[in-house]
């Protein structure tokens, strides 16, 4: 993902959001937003390690990775089954064949299990915020350096009002500086810092850097390790490094058995990080 290929993410996102404002104004989502029913909570222990299950149908970088008629329904149950803490669900259409109504089967079918489902999209307005809680969402990613902090902000407020967690996804120290100035001004409720460690200018992951990063996260908020964990030796490694979950999309969609692996990319992380006594908090 270079830096232009953000901006056009950007734009497009902001065409969505104000095509589906035309179409349900603020007002009518943000009560149809408060009237649904409560979503689990994100639940992880201090010193504990997780996965961030993902639902992706198709990668900018790799192409297709599921057959675009996938039972999201039963991919989702399968994941939760494994011991998945949450699932990702893309919902951005052009690049990655996702769509909010990915999100709500998701959700559905993840309520029952006690586990959250989070929408991933190249989010820029505060609108669309409201669009994943309606969805059934439990929690939505924010992409730190696509936002002006007016409305990195507002987006964060939305959802803390809604009840949902926001994961803040960083790609350097320098996002990482702009984190910890966020945090010092609007607090830490509510927020996980995530690390997606692929390089920009590249497009490849490089996930040395997730290590090397992590050191730089704030110690107060729940790390999450993306991009770069596609084995359980690759989530023993990350729990070794104090990360908290590991947010895994491209190697389970690929696996033949996804929930085996899930469940052994669990296992490995937990093993890991009650072994070291690390604790990012």
């Amino acid at each position: 993902m270079s830096g232009d290929f953000l901006a056009q993410m950007a734009d497009s996102s902001r065409a969505r959001a104000q095509a589906a404002r035309g179409a349900c104004p603020e007002t009518r989502l943000l009560g149809a937003a408060r009237a649904t029913a409560p979503p689990p909570k994100l639940r992880l222990a201090p010193g504990d390690f997780g996965l961030i299950a993902e639902l992706k149908l198709r990668s900018p970088a790799a192409g297709a990775l599921s057959d675009p008629g996938t039972d999201v329904a039963a991919r989702v149950r399968a994941y939760a089954a494994a011991g998945a803490a949450a699932v990702s669900v893309l919902t951005e259409p052009e690049r990655f064949d996702g769509a909010l109504e990915h999100l709500r089967l998701a959700a559905a079918a993840l309520a029952p299990l006690g586990v959250p489902a989070m929408r991933k999209d190249f989010l820029v307005d505060p609108y669309q915020v409201a669009e994943a809680r309606a969805a059934g969402a439990g929690g939505v990613l924010l992409i730190v350096r696509m936002l002006p902090e007016a409305v990195l902000e507002a987006m964060i407020e939305r959802a803390r009002e809604l009840g949902l967690f926001t994961l803040l996804e960083t790609f350097d120290a320098r996002d990482i500086e702009r984190l910890e100035a966020l945090t010092a001004r609007i607090g830490t409720a509510g927020l996980l810092a995530g690390i997606n460690c692929r390089d920009l200018a590249t497009l490849e992951v490089v996930p040395s850097r997730l290590e090397t990063l992590a050191p730089l996260l704030p110690r107060a908020l729940p790390r999450v390790a993306e991009s770069g964990v596609a084995t359980a030796e690759d989530a023993r490694r990350m729990g070794q490094a104090g990360y908290d979950l590991a947010l895994v999309g491209s190697a389970l969609m690929r696996a033949p058995d996804p929930a085996a692996l899930a469940a052994d990319m669990v296992a490995a992380g937990r093993l890991a990080r009650r072994a070291s006594g690390t604790d990012a908090r």
